[in-house]
């Protein structure tokens, strides 16, 4: 048995597939599918159904997939006690963040890092959280920034900063009149909303109301975005109002900062977290990754939030 004939079961275990395990491991179908015939046939069992399409793990392969996940995790923790003993901060780490907070954090985030740490190859995707969620478990990734908790068994969660959610509004909205607003002052019959699938629109009908559907039933038209800057300029240009998270209105122009509310307390706020699997091992990585976010987010997101009354709008609700 071997490290290599490891990583190779576990690849197809993870892709449902010899060739594209083949693939991801860059070497040929043929000699993957070599190497896990002599681990079967050391073991004395089949790892994989090669009848089903995509591959499968058999009953009696599956928690040796998980054994060799964990053993494969333990060899990479050794060489992740030498780069930290040595100082050292490079390799490859594979990142994804949510599409809301993207466009707000990883432009400087990527500036700031590749200056910093340029022994580094940073790989970045922007996902939504439920496909964050499999390819962590998947070691596909090897973290992402998302919103938390996840109240996910499977993954370990690093919090960064608690983000505020702002009200934005057209020109005449009866909401502008008022220094700060409530939940209330939400017009559910205008609001605009990211699609289904992102977990930002979940935590704002936590704030707001649970009948979407019925109490937009008679807008002039529906608009499925996926993009909070989409929002924005619906509002802008086609009345009603919205809620973003704070980070992207540091952008707008003296006219738009104008028509942004802020929540009277306890301000709703959505945590921000770095998030792992339980088999990460790339510790050194990950804090240098927290250090470089840290930097970037105003200080009183960064404070102890004792300091202030906050309302935490839960994630867990994902679509």
């Amino acid at each position: 048995m071997t490290i290599t004939q490891l990583e190779y079961a576990v690849a197809v275990a993870t892709y449902h597939s010899f060739v594209a395990a083949a693939e991801k491991c860059y070497v040929t179908q043929p000699t993957l599918s070599m190497q896990i015939q002599k681990l079967e046939e050391e073991l004395g069992i089949k790892l994989f159904d090669r009848n089903n399409r995509p591959n499968t793990v058999t009953a009696i392969g599956a928690p040796i997939i998980e054994q060799a996940k964990q053993i494969l995790a333990e060899c990479e923790k050794v060489f992740e006690l030498v780069k930290s003993n040595q100082g050292i901060v490079a390799g490859m780490f594979k990142l994804a963040v949510i599409p809301s907070v993207a466009p707000y954090l990883m432009p400087g985030l990527l500036e700031r890092y590749s200056n910093d740490y340029p022994d580094v190859r940073l790989q970045v995707k922007e996902m939504e959280t439920a496909q964050i969620i499999s390819t962590l478990k998947n070691n596909e990734i090897d973290a992402a920034i998302v919103s938390t908790p996840l109240e996910n068994s499977g993954i370990q969660e690093y919090p960064l900063f608690y983000e505020p959610f702002v009200g934005y509004f057209s020109e005449g909205e009866k909401a502008l009149k008022k220094k700060l607003i409530a939940a209330s002052d939400i017009e559910m019959d205008r609001l605009l909303l990211l699609n289904e699938g992102h977990c930002m629109r979940n935590q704002i009908l936590d704030l707001c109301s649970d009948h979407i559907h019925e109490l937009q039933a008679n807008k002039s038209f529906q608009y499925d975005s996926s993009n909070v800057d989409t929002l924005r300029k619906l509002v802008d240009r086609n009345k009603g109002m919205t809620v973003l998270p704070e980070l992207a209105v540091n952008d707008f122009t003296e006219d738009q900062q104008d028509r942004v509310r802020y929540f009277e307390d306890p301000e709703p706020v959505r945590e921000i977290s770095l998030v792992t699997n339980n088999q990460f091992v790339k510790i050194t990585l990950l804090q240098s990754l927290i250090d470089e976010v840290l930097l970037l987010v105003p200080e009183k997101m960064r404070a102890q939030t004792k300091k202030r009354k906050i309302l935490r709008i839960q994630s867990s609700r994902l679509s």
